[in-house]
């Protein structure tokens, strides 16, 4: 089945590494580029343009589940991302960049290390077949994020707009407090489930095949790579890039739960997950470049649709404008508990 000429819209999503490679190839403020793009025009463009009426029930995109298009956009990310991350080490160790442009070309390839590496692995991680789950792995490991894999599926969709959460923000919780309390939370789940799932077929969580050790073995052999190439500023470089990523998918989960509880129904136990304990977006530029992340309340509900059959549910409660713009506004505490805070129990109720 070809793609339809609407389909090809989410192309727009190479928009970022592209900008990243531009940035890196013309050096100077063009440094930057990715990171004006992402965090100024998309956000200006998204909070300018008034949304259009939305369907309920309607996917994304087709609605044929498997599709090559679809399937391919994402699959291109791994040697995009991969590629991308070399160009941006060998441009930092053979060209003499200014603090001022190590600084942009970090940004604006932490912010590709978010949305192909991380965003794309959580697309990926989801799918049933083995080589698809690999291909998430290697996204991840490009970002330090490896536990993610294993913590996200195993343990965010389990306990979602619950206490036991390390990524459910709380209500009047500021983004700083947070994203330490969510990094170590999660970091701390995935070695408790694999050392569960272990103990389940008893072994002991020091086994070879403990999945946390093996992703921990891979990233340090890549690292001992990367820095017997590139030395250790290049090292640290690629750290910092993959800290950026990061800590903007933190963004992106404070402002998907914030403030949304499950009720419990005995101790221990909660209701199952509905449409509204997710905060969604319909604006279509950050829907794209997210690959349909922000409509996160059918992810939940439906978690084996992939991302072009996702559908708007009109019970989620609505953010007032795209993720971008969400994103910033949650790094200003006192400029996000004024927006979100009063939208929080008309989303609960």
């Amino acid at each position: 089945m070809l793609p339809s000429f609407r389909d090809l819209r989410y192309l727009l999503a190479y928009s970022l590494p592209l900008t990243a490679a531009v940035g890196l190839w013309l050096g100077g403020p063009w440094t930057w580029l990715t990171l004006l793009y992402a965090f100024g025009l998309v956000p200006l463009l998204e909070w300018l343009r008034p949304l259009a009426p939305t369907v309920p029930g309607v996917a994304a995109a087709t609605e044929t589940k498997r599709h090559a298009f679809f399937d391919g956009l994402l699959y291109a990310n791994v040697p995009l991302q991969y590629g991308l991350l070399i160009f941006f080490l060998f441009s930092l160790k053979n060209r003499d960049f200014s603090p001022a442009e190590t600084i942009g070309a970090v940004l604006s390839v932490g912010i590709c290390c978010g949305a192909l590496g991380i965003n794309v692995a959580h697309e990926l991680g989801h799918r049933t077949r083995g080589w698809e789950q690999r291909l998430a792995q290697a996204l991840l490991i490009s970002t330090w994020y490896s536990h993610f894999f294993i913590e996200h599926n195993r343990g965010h969709h389990r306990h979602v707009a619950t206490p036991l959460d390390p990524v459910t923000a709380r209500l009047h919780e500021s983004f700083w407090h947070f994203l330490p309390r969510a990094v170590l939370g999660e970091y701390r789940s995935a070695w408790r489930l694999e050392a569960e799932r272990l103990r389940r077929q008893g072994q002991s969580w020091a086994m070879p095949g403990n999945q946390m050790l093996q992703f921990q073995v891979v990233q340090g052999l890549l690292a001992g790579a990367v820095g017997a190439v590139f030395g250790v500023a290049g090292l640290l470089a690629w750290l910092g890039a993959a800290m950026v990523g990061y800590v903007l998918f933190q963004l992106v989960n404070y402002v998907e739960h914030y403030g949304l509880l499950r009720r419990q129904t005995s101790p221990g136990h909660y209701e199952r997950v509905q449409p509204h304990h997710s905060w969604n977006s319909e604006h279509p530029l950050g829907r794209i470049l997210l690959y349909e992340l922000t409509r996160h309340s059918d992810h939940h509900y439906q978690t084996a649709r992939p991302y072009h059959t996702l559908r708007h549910q009109p019970a989620s409660p609505q953010m007032p404008t795209g993720y971008p713009g969400m994103m910033l506004l949650a790094t200003v505490p006192p400029l996000w508990f004024r927006v979100m805070n009063a939208r929080v129990p008309a989303a609960v109720n």
